[in-house]
Formats: C-alpha cells, structure tokens, sequence
C-alpha cells in the first residue's frame, strides 16, 4: 500500500481540485480524503504501507502520452522499447502509443506482438498502433481489423501523409467500423522543397526551399471534410498552422468526431529558433512563424486542440550533426514535456493546471477508449507527483538520444514521482 498525504489532488474526469490524501493498494487508487495515514495506522488490518509526503506537489493521473517513437525494431541505435519507457516514467508519462514507422512497420501482426511484448518488459503501458497500408506506402490498406484484434489500438501511417484521398477515406470508414481513432500525418509533399524548416523568413535566410503551411492546410482541409462525411474518430497530428488549427475548430462546429493535438515545441518555439539551434529545431512539421504559434497557443485555451502530444524522436547525435538540408528531422520530447506546458502556458495564465492535466491525460485517454485518465477510487492506479514551482534546468536525459533544442533551457515544473499500476517505476532523487 502507497498513502500519498496532502498532495494537491487534481482529477480533470470528476473536477477534483483539492488538498488531500490518496491510498493505493494492490494496483489501485482505494480512497481519496483527509486523514488517511492516521486512519491506517489506527487499524488493526492495514498492512505496512509507504507514505509520501506531498505538500507542494501536484498528485493527477499518470500523462498518457498518444505519439511517440521508440524506434524499436530497426533503429534501436537512436531508441529502444526499454529506453523509451525509461524517458515516459522520468517525464511523468504512464502511457504511450507508439508509432507504426518502425523497420519493419508494423503493418503485419508479427512486428505488432514484438513491440506489445517488448513493452510488457518495462514498467509503464506501452501501447501501439499499427500502419494504415502495407509497408506505408499509401497503396493498399493493412487487415485493420487483424492487427485491431491482435492488439493495435489505432492506426496511423505517422511520418507520410495518405496522399490518395479515396483511400483515405476507405481507412477512415473501417477505423469508423472498427470504433478505433486514425492518426494522420498532413504535410502534402507536392508542395515541399525540403521539408523541416518552415518556408519563410529564415528559410530564405538560409537559402533553403522549406516547407509552407499550405503542405499542411490543404491536407487539414480534405481531412476535416473525410472526417465529417466518415464520422471516424480523426486525429491531425503534431498541429502547426494557424489556418489548420481555424480548419479544425470548424470542423467540430460542423459536428465532425475530429481531434488535434499539438506539440510541446510547436507551443514553445518558433522558425526563429532554427537559426540558433539548427538541426536540433528540425522537425517535421517545421516550426512556424510566431503566428502560428500564438495559433496554437490559443486552440488549446479555446478546445480546439485537445491533445498534448511529444512526437518523442530520437536521433543520433551523428544524424543530427549532418548539414541542416540533410539532417533528420525531429527531436526528443518525453522529458520535457510537462515543465515546456507549465513553463510556456500555465505560468503565463493561457491554461490552468487542471486544463493542462485533461490535455495530456484524460482527453489521450478517451481518444483511444482506455480506462485512464482519473484518480476515482477503483481506478488503475497510474499517477504522477510532480512541483508546479520548481525550477531546473534541462541536461541529461534517461532516452538513448538527446536531440533537443532545449538543453541548458530552465523549466519551471519537476516530476518527484511516477506510479504506474501501484508501483513507484520513478522518483526524482
């Protein structure tokens, strides 16, 4: 048994807010109130327990975390299943999603039960889902219903965006029959010189083609309107565009089951940040213009964006030492994550920490149909402890890569602790 005393308990699902104790016991968060170490040690039955004082920290559900990349199989040189969930626990995360864009993909249920299997080594949920088409080649649609059966919890061709419309649609239809969420990646390649660096001020700075927005708004669009007509449950991915963020906001309005998730980087940075981190600020979609970011910023305070996601991508440190047109894009997010949000939205005043919390727990948690995302009694007991004040600086990381263009940035907001099923997988020393 774990008692955690006088924690600020934050629980988005019931709307608590509020200083108390919480018990865990056999997996499970038992009772939520006042008192409760003093109520264990008067009684006869309660068995040893771990107490933890709580004063000053944040006690919510574990942060569920629905895009990231563990590179593992194929590319375990920049990532592994092991690492990867080594980085969640240390960034407050109990769940993830993996992404299919492994080598091989996972289009087929061999590569889906390795990473399932992989990931009951470690200490959190690890969760994937499974490509849209074989091999990820935006031809032929994988047996969704399959691979759903042997485990996938959604379907995503992350990394290349599904170019054919019809069959688009088709996917959106049997992820709609399937009652499972589909995840897209929208940058048109049609209109990319080199994709990574937004087109504009720094990429003409840079003599580089970069990429415009319209990459991203015209697939936004075409999927907004699948998404109407399919009734899927739609999810646009790592959100960068002002007008797709206005796109979206539409599209619930017209009553489509559409979601949007933005990254801590798109929240937190902008093209400028190219020119002084260069290769550590590529990503794909590129950062945008200030803009675009204030964009974001204000479709998460207005609902319109209601996931936080890190697109977590690992690259060697080699990789992302090539020249900037040549380097991979992408950039490690685990660990940042919650201090980036409290440092870039709640200590400014665009979102308070409950809306926060529903943003990276509860909402990735209806997404995808799981019974997370809350503190009620009977619930798994997955949660994080962490200090909305404190402040630290960002250094050594727990993941096996360490691109990130927010090295030696000081954050405000630590995680103390990560508990997943009952059992305490981090505690900050």
């Amino acid at each position: 048994m774990i008692i955690i005393k006088e924690g600020r308990v934050i629980d988005p699902k019931s709307g608590t807010d509020t200083v108390t104790d919480l018990a865990i016991d056999h997996g499970k968060i038992v009772k939520l109130g006042p008192n409760l170490a003093k109520e264990a040690q008067a009684s006869p039955h309660c068995p040893g327990y771990r107490l933890i004082h709580a004063r000053g920290l944040v006690v919510a559900p574990g942060l569920i975390d629905v895009h990231v990349h563990f590179r593992d199989p194929g590319l375990t040189y920049k990532e592994d299943i092991q690492t990867g969930a080594k980085a969640a626990a240390k960034g407050g995360f109990t769940t993830v999603v993996c992404m299919a864009n492994t080598k091989p993909p996972v289009d087929n249920v061999d590569t889906l039960e390795y990473v399932l299997a992989e990931g009951r080594k470690t200490g959190i949920h690890v969760l994937s889902a499974a490509a849209v088409t074989i091999g990820m080649k935006g031809e032929a649609l994988t047996d969704m219903e399959r691979l759903k059966a042997h485990g996938a919890v959604g379907f995503t061709d992350d990394g290349i965006p599904l170019k054919d419309a019809a069959l688009a649609k088709r996917a959106m239809e049997e992820a709609f029959r399937l009652h499972v969420p589909i995840s897209l990646h929208e940058e048109d390649p049609a209109f990319i010189i080199n994709n990574g660096i937004n087109q504009g001020a720094i990429s003409r700075q840079l003599d580089i083609g970069g990429s415009p927005a319209l990459a991203e708004d015209s697939m936004v669009a075409r999927d907004c309107m699948l998404a109407l007509h399919t009734k899927a449950a739609v999810n646009i991915q790592h959100i960068s565009s002002a007008n797709s963020v206005q796109m979206v906001g539409l599209a619930k309005k017209l009553g489509a089951n559409i979601w949007a998730e933005a990254t801590p980087h798109h929240f937190s940075l902008d093209e400028c940040a190219v020119a002084q981190h260069g290769t550590l600020a590529k990503m794909n979609p590129p950062l945008r213009t200030a803009k675009d970011r204030e964009a974001i910023i204000r479709g998460l305070e207005e609902n319109i964006i209601d996931l936080i996601a890190t697109d977590h991508a690992p690259h060697s440190a080699e990789e992302k030492s090539l020249p900037l047109a040549q380097a991979p894009s992408g950039i490690i997010g685990l660990e940042t994550a919650l201090a980036l949000a409290i440092t870039n939205l709640v200590k400014p005043g665009r979102l308070s920490l409950p809306q926060l919390i529903k943003k990276m727990s509860l909402n990735p948690a209806r997404l995808y149909h799981l019974e997370k995302g809350t503190l009620s009694p009977g619930a798994d007991a997955d949660l994080v402890l962490f200090d909305p004040e404190e402040s630290w600086t960002v250094g050594t990381f727990a993941s096996k890569s360490s691109n990130s263009p927010f090295i030696g940035k000081p954050l405000q907001g630590k995680v103390k602790y990560t508990i997943c099923s009952g059992k305490i997988i981090y505690q900050d020393c």
